[in-house]
């Protein structure tokens, strides 16, 4: 027994070896696995990523670390919508969507490719027409005029009509024997009214087209653009009596025939402000036209379409959901940007006070 107490007394219990009977100099680290011991703290890898990208001030400064100027931030991702996925639904074989306010492009395949207008560009024809001439200017029919093909009113030769209405009959139900009437009534020729289409194209801004008839009829060396018809109208339209006319469901004339408008976006496409439809074989389906949904306003210009309301729907949709995503995006670069400027002017140093280090995260 008395062997026993000697043994027990020249080997101290483990928590007696942590307060006595160890040199100065010696290490002691304490572990358990009771059920109450303090787990492992699951911030401290957070902690020691974030203190890490500091640097440590030289010198007797009584600020310990300082923000390194190479550290690296998160950038922001904007994610892209595919043009490329879109353009497969779209029959047209070319078209463009652009911000009516800015003329900024939107979306856009094949813009610049030249083709037929067909009557997309008795734009021009209505607008000068506009301009030239007073409501109550009365427009003779030559033989020439009357003898022109559907679409038209049947205007009679020798007759004059007021160019009101003519140029109603124009935009709403996109007559060529009006356009040619109203052609020679200005510039004493077809042709010679075309060149000042041309003229007018091409001070809007639209200098690839090239105009040969004042109806957009086939017509060797003639054509236009997707994005110039988009410029065009996005002209036109800030001319208060033409986009006035534009938006019209029908109108009826002087001598008592009403005029429909053939621009079936009016009221199957939300958000129609007024647009222009055309077709010849040469260049199949076209438009041009405006719309405007919660604020925003986009310009849509296709050629060469075989399904074309189908397409200026989808065009529409897209164009006015890339305006929103673009806008959010560009809102998050923003905040994030200015986040990034608060963080370098607030959180650029951790300061140590009263021995005590006080983490800014």
């Amino acid at each position: 027994m008395i062997l026993f107490l000697i043994f027990a007394w020249s080997f101290p219990s483990e928590g007696q070896s942590a307060g006595k009977g160890l040199p100065s100099s010696g290490l002691v680290i304490l572990s358990s696995d009771h059920k109450f011991s303090p787990a492992t703290d699951p911030l401290a890898q957070v902690r020691q990523e974030i203190l890490a990208s500091y640097d440590t001030v030289r010198g007797n400064s009584p600020i310990l670390l300082d923000r390194s100027s190479v550290t690296k931030r998160r950038p922001v991702h904007v994610a892209k919508i595919s043009d490329n996925s879109f353009r497969r639904k779209l029959s047209a074989r070319s078209a463009i969507v652009i911000d009516a306010e800015t003329g900024e492009e939107i979306y856009g395949h094949n813009s610049e490719r030249p083709g037929q207008p067909a009557s997309t560009i008795k734009v021009l024809t209505s607008l000068i027409a506009i301009d030239h001439l007073k409501n109550n200017a009365l427009i003779p029919v030559s033989n020439w005029a009357a003898s022109m093909p559907r679409s038209k009113i049947y205007l009679r030769k020798g007759r004059s009509y007021y160019a009101n209405d003519l140029i109603n009959a124009v935009l709403l139900a996109s007559a060529n024997d009006a356009s040619v009437a109203l052609a020679e009534k200005i510039a004493g020729s077809e042709s010679g009214f075309a060149k000042l289409m041309t003229r007018k194209a091409n001070e809007l801004g639209a200098r690839k087209t090239i105009c040969k008839t004042a109806s957009g009829l086939t017509a060797k060396g003639q054509q236009t653009t997707a994005r110039d018809l988009a410029i065009i109208f996005r002209e036109a339209m800030k001319h208060r009596e033409f986009a006035e006319r534009m938006k019209l469901f029908k109108a009826r004339t002087s001598y008592g025939k009403t005029l429909r408008n053939h621009n079936k976006a009016l009221w199957q496409i939300s958000g129609a402000q007024g647009g222009k439809t055309g077709y010849t074989w040469a260049a199949k389906q076209t438009y041009v036209g405006k719309f405007s949904r919660e604020g925003k306003e986009i310009i849509v210009a296709i050629m060469g379409s075989r399904n074309m309301w189908h397409d200026i729907a989808k065009l529409v949709d897209y164009g006015f959901n890339k305006i929103d995503h673009l806008q959010i995006a560009a809102g998050e670069g923003n905040k994030a940007k200015t986040s990034r400027q608060s963080s370098s002017l607030q959180s650029a140093f951790v300061v140590l006070s009263d021995n005590k280090k006080t983490e800014k995260l």
